[in-house]
């Protein structure tokens, strides 16, 4: 890796840190380059303003989402040609690899900049409003495939669901932050699991 690329990366790195911690308001392009051990024109070399900061780190948050997003449900349609089969096995991969990590819940960027958006400019807020509804097109697309092939319980608004797929991981990013729970997003996926199974296997009663 480049030195320049590094740099970015660091900087990215302690100011997402700060930012899930403690809000992009409170987190100073000051204590950035402190931390990064960097002098102000080598920040401005990389990000022109706080803005710039703000909008890079929300597009790496969410090719980060989507690699994850896009390995576990590729990896559940390897293993069956049944789409919603396919479904349920990246939902349970998902709850696996959140039960695993490492450390606590790294949290969500763009419910944080959701919270504070009249911190940011135009740009910053749509680019946000459109990675939520790149998940809604994400999860409507694999919930196409399985509304071709079964009839659901209920008449359900495929959108509806597929933002449901979306509330459940990112409220349980929040709940399990806030409660200190590391099984709470885990078993969130779980249930949403058993809740899509109910709803479209024609005997998943039994």
């Amino acid at each position: 890796m480049e030195k320049g690329q590094a740099t970015r990366d660091r900087l990215l790195d302690i100011t997402e840190k700060s930012v899930l911690r403690k809000g992009f308001g409170a987190t100073s392009i000051e204590e950035v380059i402190a931390e990064a051990g960097i002098t102000k024109s080598g920040f401005l070399y990389h990000f022109s303003n706080k803005n710039a900061l703000a909008r890079a780190l929300l597009l790496r948050y969410m090719a980060r989402e989507d690699a994850l997003l896009d390995d576990v449900f590729a990896r559940g349609r390897e293993l069956t040609e049944d789409p919603l089969q396919g479904f349920l096995v990246g939902l349970k991969l998902l709850a696996e690899i959140m039960e695993d990590l490492p450390h606590e819940y790294p949290g969500c960027l763009v419910a944080t900049y959701c919270y504070q958006e009249s911190l940011f400019d135009r740009d910053v807020r749509e680019l946000n409003r459109r990675i939520v509804l790149s998940w809604r097109a994400r999860f409507r697309t694999l919930l196409d495939l399985i509304y071709e092939r079964y009839e659901p319980r209920d008449a359900i608004d495929p959108d509806a669901l597929a933002d449901m797929v979306s509330t459940v991981i990112e409220g349980g990013l929040v709940l399990g932050r806030a409660t200190g729970e590391r099984g709470l997003l885990p078993h969130q996926l779980m249930l949403l699991r058993s809740y899509i199974k109910l709803l479209f296997e024609p005997d998943a009663s039994r």
